[in-house]
């Protein structure tokens, strides 16, 4: 007699782990390579150069795979609450994945067109998953129609690069001569396209639309997912062909000075929590960038000169993903039914509501800040020193002053949670169960903040390793 299928759920963890072992007894006859079980070790190039596997690959393929995972835990009371399929919403988010994997880890532009593409097309559809919601469709159709702009600037920047070099790996662009304004122009279409996905000025504008109207676990992902695997493709991009690296400075210095701006001024005024987190989104590219150009200065040194640039970029993006999941993961449990109770003013009161989500979402806004514990001090402070040393002093000066603005902002969310009395309907409803899954994630994500703010020399040691990039 067969099992019912509500007992193989019981026991499907164990079913999954003995799958793999079958598997890998199977293979063993037909593999002659002593090495082939542990090849994930040995660091190297992958199917004739088109893909890089070393640190820098693993670092993002494990900061873009922990963030589906905790993605994965906090959406399935989501899920639930408002009836969406699950099994569909999983496997685009697998699907998705997948693709800022390959972003991150190409060593040549059409496989870094592959991986963007794979994730572009899941992320569309993720963003309208609430087919009855205008809100979410309308983010689905913006974000793809601006998304496929974008993505028609990198393929026509890959065929001017193409053009100019006669190759698409960054390798042996590293070998030609960077002096052919059609290898410009084609580096600037590039830069384009993944200003895009990481939301750099002037090419942010989809951003708060597309984070308010798409299900809050997909906002969640958005925010952490996609943004680092396209800083990973524009970084090896932009460390391994010299000519991004001596023409492109000032182009991130503008871009992070706009992007800074853009995002702390426009956050200012938001009374919607996911819009004001999008807006935060955006000024955080813009200090990124700010690395970015420290990368660009101090790269003109060679690679161990542009290390601690590099070291920073990734810290940044590891602590920013770690706060952006929690708060979103607040927002989106807090939300209610059909995402309702997404004001600042639906936050009134919540210390005394429910004291533990208050502090929790607290400590995620002041890292956000950049306040001393939190990991989002060392990820501000080690950018602001990269740029001192490279002697990029008035855009760390442009940095302080929009960390003071977004103390406004930040801050205000924390008084209406600590300092206003609760409307009669929200005392009156009670506090917003946080199931077990939920609650794992909060826990990660606020042990991760607290630890990578106290003891970040771990992390950066790992980062600090030659084989950085290759190098």
């Amino acid at each position: 007699m067969f099992p019912h299928a509500i007992d193989v759920h019981r026991v499907l963890p164990e079913l999954i782990w003995c799958a793999f072992g079958v598997l890998v007894m199977l293979l063993q006859p037909f593999v002659r390579s002593r090495q082939f079980f542990t090849s994930f070790v040995h660091g190297g190039p992958g199917f004739y150069g088109l893909v890089q596997s070393d640190l820098f690959s693993f670092f993002f393929r494990l900061l873009v795979g922990s963030v589906s995972f905790l993605v994965v835990l906090a959406a399935g009371p989501y899920l639930d609450r408002e009836q969406l399929p699950v099994a569909e919403f999983y496997a685009l988010l697998f699907f998705a994945t997948a693709g800022m994997g390959v972003l991150a880890s190409a060593q040549e532009l059409l496989t870094g067109f592959i991986g963007l593409e794979m994730s572009s097309i899941s992320s569309y559809v993720l963003a309208g998953y609430r087919r009855d919601s205008l809100k979410s469709s309308e983010s689905a159709m913006k974000y793809f129609l601006l998304g496929s702009f974008a993505t028609a600037f990198f393929l026509y920047g890959i065929a001017l690069v193409y053009g100019a070099t006669g190759t698409t790996r960054l390798d042996k662009m590293a070998l030609t001569d960077g002096t052919s304004t059609l290898l410009k122009l084609g580096l600037a279409l590039i830069l384009i396209g993944l200003g895009f996905k990481v939301a750099a000025a002037p090419f942010q504008v989809w951003t708060p639309d597309v984070y308010e109207g798409a299900p809050t676990p997909v906002t969640a992902l958005f925010s952490a997912g996609p943004k680092a695997a396209a800083f990973a493709l524009l970084l090896r991009i932009f460390a391994t062909v010299p000519a991004a690296t001596k023409y492109w400075f000032w182009a991130f210095w503008v871009l992070a000075a706009l992007t800074m701006f853009s995002g702390n001024l426009g956050a200012l005024a938001q009374t919607n929590m996911k819009r004001l987190l999008a807006y935060s989104s955006i000024a955080h590219a813009g200090y990124v960038l700010v690395a970015f150009a420290a990368v660009t200065s101090m790269a003109q040194g060679g690679s161990e000169e542009a290390a601690p640039a590099y070291a920073a970029v990734l810290f940044y993006l590891l602590t920013y993903a770690l706060v952006m999941l929690g708060a979103f993961t607040v927002v989106s449990q807090l939300g209610g039914a059909g995402e309702k109770n997404l004001s600042i003013d639906d936050y009134a009161g919540l210390s005394q509501r429910q004291p533990f989500v208050a502090a929790m979402l607290s400590i995620y806004l002041l890292s956000l800040l950049g306040l001393p514990v939190t990991a989002g001090f060392f990820g501000k402070f080690y950018i602001f020193k990269a740029a001192v040393n490279s002697h990029l002093i008035s855009l760390a000066v442009l940095m302080a002053i929009n960390s003071v603005i977004g103390a406004y902002y930040y801050l205000r969310v924390i008084v209406v949670m600590y300092m206003r009395e609760p409307s009669a309907e929200a005392a009156a409803a009670g506090p917003v169960p946080f199931p077990l899954g939920v609650n794992a994630v909060l826990l990660i994500t606020f042990v991760g903040t607290i630890l990578f703010g106290l003891y970040p020399n771990p992390v950066i040691n790992l980062i600090l390793r030659r084989n950085l990039l290759g190098h």
